[in-house]
C-alpha cells in the first residue's frame, strides 16, 4: 500500500512538471489558437449547426430571446422535469420556462431540433452607464446541417408569430380613448387606456343565431386571412357598420367581437379631434390586432348625407372655404375641422394601411343620414342591422337571466307561444326586455308574467301610435320621432332656436289650414 501512494505521488509530480513545461513552451495565445483550431475541425465533421441567441444584444434586449422563451413555455410544461415559473406585467397567467442549462427537443416541418438554455457567470465589468446582469443567459439552437437552409428562417418566423399570440392571450386587453384636445400622456402617447373587462360574448349576445354565425365566420376568415390579403394586394383591414334603434346591442356586439378575436379596442371620440392631420396621427399610434370604434358617427361631427344638403350651397363647396356643406364637414362648437374627405382617407386611404389586422367599426341610429361614400365596400364592408328583439333573441335573454329553467319554455307551451306572438308585435329592444328580466331574475313565473304584460302594452301602444300617425298624415300634420327630438336637444343653441322657430311656424301653418277646412 505504501508503494502505491509513493507511485501516485511520483506521477502527480511528473504531471505538474509537464504542466509547467507546457506553460513555458506554449504561451496562452498558442494554446487558445490550438483549441480554436481543434473546435473548428470537430465542427467540420459534425452533422449539426449551432446558433446562439443571447439575452442582450450589445446594450439592447434581444427580442428573439424573449420570443424563444415564450414559445418554449407553451409546451415545456408537458415534457420538462425542472421548470422555472414567471408572470409578466398586466398578465393573469403563469408561464413555464426552462431551468438553467436544461435542454428540450422540438419538431418543426418534420425536423427535430434541440434547444438548450445556457446560463453562465459574466466576467467582472468596469464602470458602465448601463450595468449588465451578473448572469449571461442565452439559448443554443442545434439544427441538422442538411436542413438548415430549409427551415431556419421559417422556423424563427414561426416562433415570433407564436410568441406574439401567446403574449396577446396572456396580457389583459385594453380599452383606449383619445386624450382630450389632442394632449399627450406622460409617455408621449395620444391614447389613454384602461383594462378591458367587458364580459359580452357571442353566446350571451341577444341576436338571431344564424346571423351571429355569419358574423363569427367572417371574423375568423379575416383573422386568418393574412396570406389572402397579401395575394390580392389589399390592406389587411375590414370595416363593419352597426346600425339600428338605440338599445339593440351595438356596444355589446363590439365587446363580443373584441373578446372573440382577442383584440384591443380604440374608442375614437371625433369631437376631440380638431383636424385631419390629428386624425392621421391617432391612426398611426394604434397597434395591430385592434378594433377602432367610432360610435354614433351621424352625431359626432357634421358628416351627413351630401345628397340632402342645401342645393344652393353645393356649388360653393369647391371654391368657397366658408361654405358649411356636408362635403367639407365644417366647424362645430368645438372648432372641429374634420372633413368627410379626411374621414374617408382615415378608413380607406393610404394612411389606413400603416398597420395590419385592424377592424373599423362604425355605429349609427340613422343609416339614411350617412353619406353614401362612407357606406360603400372597402370602408364599411359588412352592414349589420341590429333589430328589435326577435323570438330567438328573446330565448337567449331568458337563458341568460333565468338560467337553466328557461330551457323549459318551449315553443309548444302556452307561455312560449304567447311570448312569440307578443314579441313580434311589441318591437321592444333587448335592453328594455333585459331590464324587465333583471328586476325579476329570482322568480321565473313573475319574470315571464311581467314580460308578457310589458310586451302586450308595447304592442298596443304601437298599434295606437300607428293609427294616430296615419290620421295625422292624412290631415297634413307631420309627426316627429322621439329620437329626432333627442338629437335636436343635443344640437347647438343657435341651431336649436332655428329649429324651434321653424317648427312653431310649421305648426301655426298647419293649424290655419285645419281651421280653414
Amino acid at each position: 500500500m505504501k508503494e502505491f501512494w509513493t507511485s501516485l505521488a511520483s506521477l502527480l509530480g511528473v504531471l505538474a512538471f509537464c504542466q509547467s513545461l507546457l506553460q513555458v513552451v506554449f504561451p496562452p495565445e498558442l494554446r487558445f489558437a490550438s483549441l480554436k483550431f481543434l473546435s473548428r475541425a470537430l465542427t467540420c465533421f459534425s452533422s449539426y449547426c449551432y446558433f446562439d441567441i443571447t439575452e442582450i444584444d450589445g446594450v439592447n434586449t434581444n427580442e428573439l430571446y424573449n420570443a424563444v422563451q415564450l414559445y418554449l413555455s407553451s409546451f415545456v410544461s408537458a415534457s420538462g422535469s425542472r421548470l422555472s415559473l414567471t408572470r409578466a406585467v398586466n398578465s393573469s397567467a403563469t408561464t413555464f420556462g426552462l431551468s438553467n442549462n436544461d435542454c428540450i427537443y422540438d419538431v418543426f416541418d418534420g425536423v427535430a431540433v434541440q434547444w438548450e438554455h445556457v446560463v453562465t457567470q459574466r466576467q467582472s465589468q468596469n464602470f458602465s452607464w448601463r450595468p449588465l446582469p451578473e448572469e449571461k443567459r442565452g439559448f443554443t439552437l442545434r439544427i441538422p446541417k442538411r436542413d438548415k437552409d430549409r427551415i431556419l428562417e421559417s422556423y424563427l418566423d414561426y416562433i415570433m408569430d407564436k410568441a406574439n399570440d401567446i403574449r396577446r392571450k396572456n396580457q389583459d386587453r385594453l380599452l383606449y380613448t383619445n386624450s382630450r384636445g389632442g394632449s399627450l400622456d406622460s409617455r408621449g402617447h395620444p391614447w389613454e387606456s384602461v383594462p378591458f373587462k367587458h364580459p359580452s360574448t357571442f353566446d350571451t349576445l341577444a341576436m338571431d343565431p344564424d346571423r351571429k354565425k355569419d358574423i363569427m365566420e367572417d371574423l375568423r376568415d379575416f383573422a386568418a386571412g393574412q396570406a389572402f390579403y397579401q395575394r390580392t394586394g389589399r390592406a389587411w383591414k375590414r370595416g363593419y357598420l352597426l346600425y339600428g334603434p338605440p338599445g339593440t346591442g351595438k356596444s355589446s356586439m363590439i365587446a363580443a367581437m373584441a373578446n372573440f378575436l382577442g383584440y384591443d379596442i380604440y374608442d375614437l371620440e371625433l369631437t376631440e379631434v380638431h383636424s385631419n392631420s390629428e386624425l392621421r396621427k391617432l391612426l398611426m399610434k394604434t397597434s395591430s390586432k385592434s378594433i377602432i370604434v367610432i360610435e354614433d358617427i351621424d352625431c359626432s361631427v357634421n358628416l351627413t348625407n351630401r345628397c340632402k344638403a342645401n342645393p344652393a350651397a353645393m356649388p360653393r363647396s369647391y371654391c368657397d372655404p366658408g361654405a358649411p356643406d356636408a362635403a367639407r364637414g365644417g366647424e362645430d362648437g368645438n372648432n372641429n375641422t374634420i372633413t368627410l374627405s379626411g374621414l374617408l382617407n382615415f378608413t380607406d386611404g393610404l394612411w389606413s394601411c400603416c398597420g395590419s389586422e385592424r377592424i373599423f367599426v362604425f355605429t349609427t341610429n340613422h343609416i339614411e343620414k350617412l353619406d353614401p361614400a362612407l357606406l360603400r365596400s372597402g370602408r364599411m364592408d359588412m352592414h349589420i342591422y341590429m333589430s328589435y328583439c326577435s323570438y330567438p333573441a328573446l330565448k337567449i335573454l331568458l337563458q341568460n337571466y333565468l338560467g337553466s329553467k328557461a330551457e323549459e319554455l318551449g315553443e309548444a307551451s302556452a307561455a312560449g307561444s304567447e311570448l312569440r306572438e307578443a314579441v313580434e308585435k311589441a318591437k321592444m329592444t333587448p335592453a328594455d326586455i333585459s331590464e324587465v328580466l333583471i328586476k325579476n331574475r329570482r322568480n321565473r313565473e313573475r319574470a315571464v308574467g311581467e314580460l308578457l304584460e310589458a310586451l302586450r302594452a308595447r304592442a298596443e301602444r304601437n298599434e295606437k301610435y300607428s293609427g294616430l300617425r296615419e290620421e295625422c298624415m292624412l290631415n297634413g300634420v307631420v309627426v316627429e320621432e322621439e329620437e329626432e327630438q333627442e338629437k335636436r336637444a343635443l344640437e347647438s343653441p343657435k341651431e336649436g332656436s332655428d329649429c324651434e322657430d321653424d317648427s312653431s311656424k310649421k305648426v301655426e301653418d298647419d293649424e290655419e289650414k285645419k281651421n280653414a277646412k
